[in-house]
């Protein structure tokens, strides 16, 4: 029997640890470390059967990091670091996962681990300043620390498009890919979405289906990924050197080995700013951004990089009109997630692959044998596949019923978006902590950087806690708002609410449009974390542990 669907006058008896973690993916697994390793007892729920995060659920062909595979894993070790070999720059799902599963075994980290459990409902016990959970197991525990390492991109979002349950052939979301694959073979598969997991996995399954449709609602930016073998050279050059890339990265708005040009796009003549585009195209991928600094803040600046992939675009795709629907005109590059890919654009140039522009001929509805457009017109179809992205940010969080103080849940608390003080923590709820959460730096950013900061932090906060006999954390009212009306300045002059994104939530209907990552970059808010800390925690209130008769 489920926690949900347990009586609740038969509680079942329950169990305590000093700290749980909820999520198995980077974040939780390296909390879930550096847990171990200051002597807290601990545990970590998981609803995957295996960790991963979303790496264990993104199995979809093509899935690979947008950030360099040497960059992107964990600094914590230098050992591991030396031990461990990436076959290509830009790692690929399969390696990923691989690499993980490597650090769980390495570190022993599995016997504190539950799989294929969720935790359904957490409440705030004030006499105690414990949670109590419960879990999708009908199991109850208590703990100290509650602590929300669930993901980013976490929660899939299914579009609203009427008749999904109608169609008769293969359906299948990107991000519930099943673990055996899909065989595309003489197929002809239907991909509705243009994000990442779309741009990433068009160029494989054009390759293998009899027919490719497309279908486009808003189209993307997409940069080529600067990919290939990882050669025994740059392996030992990076490894030679990898304390002071890893400084550096840490110290740069981004979290990535590369910092932001501060030259203005206008600043420099029309020839140099193509050469240096050219540059950038060919070798920097996601860091494509950093090519000037007001590429982000400057309407006409951005324009330039518009203009420049746009004739990317039209030099690639060698159909006009199929070239001028990918090209996109409504919103600024960079405001929406730009995807990475390996070949995207040229595989329109396909003979069995078909751009349907579903933004000026809307999808009316699936049928059992393929999707009819409001025009009339019907892509007979065998196979749909959603490439729809995520519930981003607080999806995961939300799936959770959390009652803290006086009975408040987070979802009501949050309902015009999400308030927290530096990401970390929300006030009303004592000693539950957030890692890569809203009103943090996380997916503007090279998220392993930003989630090993707060790793790192908490950590420490943690330490500080259990020294001076703290038995409870909780942000104060008054520094939350200020930190929330740092981040709505911050965004507000920025070029991101430009663009109906993810970032905004735009893509949830009903989901409030508030901008929620962190948009002043990693090195400015690692010195805020910083900061706060040297102050005593300021922002904090921390109550003793013989107040409240308890402690973690």
């Amino acid at each position: 029997m489920s926690g949900n669907d347990s009586d609740e006058t038969s509680v079942p008896e329950s169990r305590h640890v000093e700290a749980v973690v909820v999520g198995a993916g980077f974040s939780g697994i390296y909390m879930l470390h550096k847990l171990r390793e200051l002597g807290f007892t601990c545990r970590l729920f998981e609803a995957a059967e295996d960790a991963g995060g979303v790496w264990w659920w993104n199995r979809y062909p093509g899935a690979r990091c947008d950030v360099e595979s040497t960059d992107y894993s964990y600094s914590f070790d230098p050992e591991l670091e030396q031990e461990w070999h990436w076959d290509e720059l830009y790692c690929t799902q399969p390696d990923i996962l691989r690499y993980i599963h490597h650090v769980l075994d390495r570190y022993d980290l599995r016997p504190d681990m539950q799989f294929s459990t969720r935790v359904d409902r957490a409440v705030f016990d004030e006499a105690t300043s414990r949670w109590t959970l419960r879990t999708s197991t009908g199991e109850t525990w208590t703990t100290g620390y509650f602590i929300l390492a669930t993901g980013c991109l976490s929660v899939p979002k299914r579009p609203e498009i009427p008749g999904l349950d109608a169609f008769v052939g293969e359906s299948y979301h990107t991000a519930e890919w099943p673990a055996d694959g899909v065989d595309f073979t003489g197929k002809r598969v239907g991909m509705i979405g243009v994000g990442s997991s779309g741009t990433q996995m068009i160029p494989i399954v054009a390759e293998e289906a009899d027919q490719l449709a497309v279908l486009q609602r808003s189209p993307n930016f997409s940069i080529p990924s600067p990919n290939g073998p990882m050669t025994p050279e740059y392996e030992a050059e990076v490894k030679r050197t990898y304390r002071e890339r890893r400084a550096f990265a840490s110290n740069t708005p981004s979290g990535l080995n590369q910092d932001v040009n501060r030259v203005s796009a206008l600043e420099v003549t029309p020839e140099e700013r193509q050469a240096h585009y050219e540059q950038y195209w060919r070798t920097s991928g996601f860091g494509f951004t950093l090519a000037y600094g007001d590429l982000l803040l400057n309407r006409e600046a951005n324009q330039t990089a518009v203009d420049f992939i746009a004739s990317k675009i039209r030099e690639t795709v060698k159909d006009p009109a199929t070239a001028e629907t990918l090209i996109p005109k409504d919103y600024p590059y960079g405001t929406k997630r730009a995807s990475v890919d390996n070949g995207y654009y040229q595989t329109f140039n396909r003979p069995n692959v078909e751009l349907v522009d579903i933004g000026s001929d809307p999808i009316a509805a699936v049928e059992a044998h393929g999707i009819r457009l409001d025009s009339g017109r019907t892509v007979p179809l065998d196979m749909i596949v959603l490439a729809t992205g995520f519930d981003a940010l607080t999806g995961a969080i939300s799936k959770i019923d959390i009652v803290g103080r006086d009975g408040l849940r987070l979802l009501d608390k949050w309902d015009a978006g999400p308030r927290t003080y530096l990401g970390l923590s929300s006030h009303g709820f004592p000693n539950m902590f957030i890692i890569a959460g809203p009103g943090s730096p996380s997916v503007l950013t090279n998220v392993m950087a930003s989630l090993e900061q707060h790793v790192g932090w908490l950590s420490e906060l943690f330490t500080y806690a259990r020294e001076h006999g703290i038995g409870e954390i909780e942000a104060s009212l008054e520094a939350e708002d200020a930190w929330v009306d740092h981040v709505n300045e911050l965004s507000a002059v920025t070029l991101y609410p430009q663009a109906n994104s993810w970032y905004m939530g735009a893509n949830v209907p009903g989901k409030p449009r508030v901008f929620m990552p962190y948009p002043g970059g990693l090195r400015a808010y690692r010195r805020r974390c910083a900061a706060v800390a040297q102050e005593g925690y300021e922002g904090f209130e921390l109550s003793s542990a013989t107040e409240h008769g308890s402690t973690p």
